[in-house]
């Protein structure tokens, strides 16, 4: 079984190293399946010698939105196997989801899409603004006012959150959490042991989404009032901290990846 894996490892990430992580990954997914690393922007050139394709570290979409979107059409088009799968619902289609979960009740910081409807928010000193098709805190701004186009932008009260946690599944096991004690820290990530409630809420995602193969991290802040909210599901390329775990973790999470890769190709 042959993979095509998808990755930018020039990529300049803050805080974060995605090239060390992907020649982590692909040096031990080559124990279980022949592989061969390409740049996003090739992936729709080189995908048809492979039997799959794994998109992992490729950095955000909208740097290479034409190439992107002209891969996502040939795969389907050729019926190509790739992991993730492309039904997800949260980043990868978008940020619309959030508008979804914050329409359906589920515990996510609450947005909107048009500045209009800025009183269905909680009343704030300063709001969150980010563009609609954004990624990466790539144009976010804090401001008291919020304007901009209706549905070309999110926006979101800050909220004065203790910290962000982060939790990890392959398909929908729960592999390990990290968490950055200090906000303002975002990549400075510590281990996390998770409750019981903790692990429930982000597995309340995980099968909101839907996927029945794929990695997924769950995002979320914990509230001054104390519960936990969604921040993101990412779906699409998350990227995993695979440093920060013990090597008993990184082996069990290549374990469940290689599995899931091997169940999904059938």
């Amino acid at each position: 079984m042959s993979l095509l894996y998808v990755t930018d490892l020039a990529y300049p990430a803050r805080g974060r190293r995605y090239c060390d992580e992907d020649i982590f990954l692909t040096s031990r997914l080559r124990e279980h399946f022949a592989l061969a690393l390409c740049h996003p922007a090739d992936a729709r050139a080189l995908m048809s010698g492979f039997d799959a394709v794994i998109v992992r570290n490729s950095g955000p979409v909208l740097h290479y939105q034409e190439e992107y979107e002209a891969f996502r059409a040939a795969a389907l088009a050729a019926g190509t196997p790739v992991y993730n799968p492309l039904t997800g619902r949260a980043d990868m289609a978008g940020k619309q989801y959030l508008l979804d979960l914050t329409a359906a009740g589920y515990p996510v910081i609450p947005t909107v899409d048009d500045p209009a409807r800025l009183g269905e928010l909680p009343q704030v000193p300063e709001y969150v603004v980010k563009p609609k098709q954004g990624a990466d805190s790539i144009g976010l701004t804090f401001t008291a006012t919020p304007d901009g186009p209706a549905g070309a932008v999110l926006i979101q009260p800050r909220i004065d959150f203790a910290y962000e946690v982060s939790f990890y599944f392959v398909d929908d096991t729960f592999q390990y959490a990290l968490h950055a004690p200090d906000p303002a820290r975002r990549w400075e990530l510590r281990p996390y042991e998770p409750t019981g409630e903790d692990l429930a809420f982000a597995r309340s995602f995980v099968e909101w989404n839907t996927l029945s193969h794929g990695i997924q991290r769950v995002d979320a802040c914990r509230a001054p009032s104390g519960e936990l909210l969604l921040v993101e599901l990412e779906d699409l390329n998350p990227y995993l901290s695979l440093d920060l775990v013990p090597a008993g973790v990184q082996d069990a999470f290549v374990t469940s990846l290689a599995g899931s890769l091997r169940s999904f190709l059938g």
